[in-house]
């Protein structure tokens, strides 16, 4: 297998400021991928430009906070066409149903949902009139498991495999295949921030009895976007150590 298998290929990672987006950005990068990535944070983009560029790849920054609906038009002009598309942008503020706020409700959808649907709306029809391209939205097992709170994320993430499923079949007489990853828990500073002593427990729900790293669902992205997985469409990939099989 070669290591530059998206040699020539142009890809878009939403969400790429940190954490797994991060971790995706530059893995396709490592890949032979020329890899734009946009978030709201500048200096923090520059950064995963400079992590690219230091793994030999070739990396550009756009300012863009999907929850903006001109924000990702204006972002999928900048970019143009794209080989591989990489829906990662995400929130994940949690609450107990009778105490979520309106406006979190909406922020979460803003962000999870309807920037991945108008963004991706903006660029398969490049990708159509190709004859090609590779999507991969980054879900959640937050999807397929009930929780205390996180009702509205959870229901987000669901709502994301149900584009997967429908952008699947709806674009692949075209050549284009569309997938999910499912990361379970994931050693970003965001989740072990905000989950706090909790993260620590989490490990003994897990099969192999540890936390993932984003490199590993990053790797999983970089299949899914390679032709490795030319028949592979319509599907979720879960990366959470055996969490839902446990």
């Amino acid at each position: 297998m070669s290591t530059k298998e998206l040699e020539g290929k142009k890809a878009l990672v939403t969400g790429a400021t940190s954490g797994i987006g991060r971790s995706i950005a530059v893995k396709l990068a490592e890949a032979g991928a020329t890899v734009y990535v946009s978030g709201r944070r500048a200096e923090l983009g520059k950064e995963t430009v400079a992590l690219i560029e230091q793994a030999g790849g070739t990396g550009h920054f756009i300012v863009a906070d999907v929850a903006n609906i001109d924000d990702v038009r204006k972002l999928a002009e900048e970019v143009g066409e794209v080989d591989v598309l990489v829906n990662n942008a995400g929130i994940f503020p949690f609450s107990p149903t009778p105490e979520q706020s309106l406006d979190s409700y909406q922020q979460v959808f803003d962000v999870n949902v309807r920037g991945t649907y108008f963004l991706t709306a903006a660029l398969v029809p490049a990708m159509v009139a190709k004859g090609r391209g590779s999507i991969v939205n980054v879900s959640s097992i937050a999807a397929v498991i009930g929780t205390p709170v996180g009702s509205v994320y959870n229901a987000s993430k669901a709502a994301m495999d149900a584009l997967t499923r429908s952008w699947a079949t709806e674009f692949g007489h075209a050549g284009i295949r569309v997938n999910s990853v499912a990361p379970g828990p994931i050693a970003t500073d965001a989740a072990v921030q905000g989950a706090g002593e909790l993260f620590e427990t989490i490990t003994d729900l897990t099969a192999l009895k540890r936390v993932g790293q984003p490199e590993e669902i990053a790797d999983a992205v970089v299949f899914l976007a390679s032709d490795r997985a030319s028949y592979v469409t319509g599907a979720v990939l879960t990366a959470d150590g055996g969490y839902v099989a446990s």
